[in-house]
């Protein structure tokens, strides 16, 4: 473990071997050798310079979509608190919102109706932070975030702070040209003017629908694998024959096969292992080569 001699002051809160695993859906994983949570974006700038190169820096969101192996995450894991939770009207146009990246994407979404905008009711629908879902282009409900992005500010691994446009994100499905160690401290989302009542009306289909249709009140991950062109993922995993598939405590959920679950005492090995079963079952079965949408992070024990 890297001494804390070695790392910037802060004004913000510095952890040594933080539990993760209380901070993720999965509810497993190891700890962070460094969590840092800055006061603000200065202070993460002020980090950022004086932390040695060397090191590696990881943001973590609201936990959703990710694995945290049993090792743990070396380096200096960013959380970004209440600070870079504030969401508001741009200055100059009504139709446009910023979103502090650690608002979650519900929070934007409501903010966005209560203001009479439409297009952002798909946020309602994903379960991170407005930073993650810069970062990977999350979607749902046939919209992703680069249908609505105007622009991000991003703080560099260098301490820098830049402004990305829509254009310099490189966006694709469930990906982002972002460099690594970047960190999305806020983002700028257009909406359309739009009705209050059509647009709640909206948002409650989607989260009736989710509710329906998705395992939310169990300890998940959220989406296991991108769906492949002209595919749908939890249909390739169901024809493979892994609809409840179990190993250890994970088991493919049997409302929506492709969410995986923890179903109490799982490690993260458990449930990655099973992930990687399913894959090579649905390779199997039907030739194609699911890729994984959940994140996974850290070291194996």
């Amino acid at each position: 473990m890297m001494a804390a001699t070695t790392l910037p002051e802060t004004r913000g809160k510095l952890t040594a071997d933080a539990p993760l695993a209380p901070l993720v859906w999965f509810k497993s994983g190891g700890p962070a050798e460094w969590l840092f949570e800055p006061q603000d974006v200065s202070d993460l700038q002020n980090f950022l310079r004086g932390l040695p190169a060397d090191i590696t820096v990881w943001p973590l969101g609201l936990g959703s979509n990710l694995i945290i192996r049993d090792g743990g995450k070396r380096g200096v894991t960013v959380r970004l608190g209440k600070a870079f939770a504030g969401i508001a009207l741009h200055n100059d146009d009504s139709e446009v919102i910023v979103c502090g990246a650690g608002a979650p994407g519900i929070s934007a979404a409501s903010f966005a109706r209560d203001n009479g905008l439409a297009g952002t009711e798909f946020l309602r629908g994903i379960p991170g932070t407005v930073g993650g879902a810069v970062r990977m282009n999350a979607g749902a409900y046939g919209r992703e975030m680069c249908d609505i992005l105007v622009s991000a500010d991003v703080v560099l691994r260098d301490g820098s702070l830049e402004t990305f446009s829509l254009d310099d994100m490189d966006y694709s499905y469930r990906h982002s040209g972002l460099p690594e160690g970047a960190i999305v401290v806020s983002a700028t989302l257009r909406g359309t003017p739009g009705d209050k009542n059509e647009i709640t009306t909206e948002m409650k289909r989607i989260a009736d629908e989710r509710e329906a249709s998705q395992p939310l009140r169990t300890k998940t991950g959220g989406s296991t694998f991108k769906n492949p062109d002209g595919h749908k993922a939890w249909q390739l995993v169901d024809e493979a024959g892994c609809r409840g598939l179990q190993m250890g405590q994970a088991q493919v959920s049997e409302k929506h096969c492709n969410f995986l679950l923890n179903l109490g005492g799982a490690t993260s090995a458990d449930i990655e292992a099973l992930g990687n079963e399913v894959r090579r079952r649905v390779k199997e079965h039907s030739g194609v080569e699911l890729q994984w949408e959940i994140q996974r992070v850290g070291e194996e024990t």
